[in-house]
């Protein structure tokens, strides 16, 4: 990711927009399959992310897409298959030597510390960039203090592209949840990534909110030059942001290819309604997130729909006046208990 300061539709204005940064490097996953006691959490799924590209993994709960999360960032290790980031092998890495290679990572549940600032928190997705001592931070040499002035400067940048700055003082743990989801992000994005897995980035925000995230994944594309692969389950925005989407259901991969293919797709429509087509629900509304005009009363549904052309200069995205959170989803599947 380059250096340069980042800009466009998540950053307020005046923030100066950098120059194309170069493409990152391929991710290529090829038939990864993943077991746990007999149980088969990932079957031979193979897929890969484009430079510079958003794409997205969507699937019913328990598909394993949080499974593959784990794999990706080294928290759990495949049976069999391989995971490449360009020429450089990562299965069976530990997390810490995936991220140096240029992989971040969010996670569904936030854990932000409820007394380290915000400036701290994005600070410490600068720890893999760090080149001084212990020594030498310590007895605070001339070459610890340049260093650290730049990766202030440097997170000072990527506050002010998530529209963070005015919270720089401020304790992470003690902001409204969609500003705490964007702290995270920052936090990732510190770490001068060139893949970010999102992991239900906008789950349990406000429309207002979402409309923001989804801006600003957008934005991280288009500015930064990340390739973003995530995971989430508002079928409205998957749609509208991705380049290409992946859907497993039961660890399989049942449709790969773009929006509007996967979503016309009726393997993807019978793993979301069974195979009776979905009675109470219509498959245009469960895949897309769109409601079915033919089976939706129009004076009953909420037509709001969140957009990624990112928010406008001075947006308050606390979403404070938006009513309440809608909550974190539980589509996270952890191991054995698929």
């Amino acid at each position: 990711m380059s250096p340069d300061t980042p800009g466009g539709s998540g950053a307020p204005a005046g923030t100066a927009v950098a120059e194309t940064p170069p493409a990152p490097p391929r991710l290529e996953i090829t038939d990864l399959t993943v077991r746990f006691a007999g149980l088969t959490a990932l079957d031979h799924v193979s897929f890969a992310v484009e430079p510079g590209s958003i794409h997205a993994v969507i699937g019913p709960n328990g598909a394993g897409k949080s499974t593959c999360f784990n794999v990706l960032s080294g928290v759990y290790r495949a049976t069999s298959g391989s995971v490449r980031l360009g020429d450089r092998e990562l299965t069976g890495l530990p997390p810490e030597r995936i991220a140096a290679l240029g992989v971040a990572r969010t996670f569904q549940n936030l854990a932000l510390s409820d007394h380290a600032t915000v400036a701290d928190t994005l600070l410490l997705g600068r720890h893999r960039l760090t080149r001084t001592g212990f020594v030498a931070a310590g007895l605070r040499l001339p070459s610890a203090v340049r260093e650290e002035a730049r990766h202030r400067e440097r997170m000072r940048e990527i506050a002010a592209f998530l529209g963070l700055e005015p919270y720089l003082g401020l304790p992470a743990g003690a902001l409204p949840y969609g500003l705490q989801k964007l702290v995270e992000l920052g936090r990732a994005l510190c770490m001068e990534p060139e893949v970010l897995l999102l992991d239900e980035p906008i789950a349990g925000m406000t429309p207002t909110e979402r409309r923001h995230a989804a801006g600003v994944i957008t934005a991280v594309r288009e500015n930064l030059g990340v390739s973003v692969l995530l995971v989430e389950h508002d079928m409205g925005v998957v749609m509208r942001l991705a380049d290409t989407v992946t859907v497993l259901d039961f660890g399989r991969l049942i449709a790969h290819g773009d929006p509007g293919r996967v979503q016309n797709d009726p393997e993807v429509a019978r793993a979301y309604l069974g195979t009776n087509g979905g009675a109470e629900t219509s498959s245009t509304t469960r895949v897309t997130g769109v409601p079915d005009p033919k089976t939706t009363d129009p004076k009953t549904t909420d037509t709001t729909e969140p957009r990624a052309d990112g928010p406008d200069p001075g947006t308050d995205v606390s979403g404070a006046s938006d009513g309440p959170l809608d909550g974190p989803s539980d589509g996270g599947e952890a191991g054995a208990s698929r």
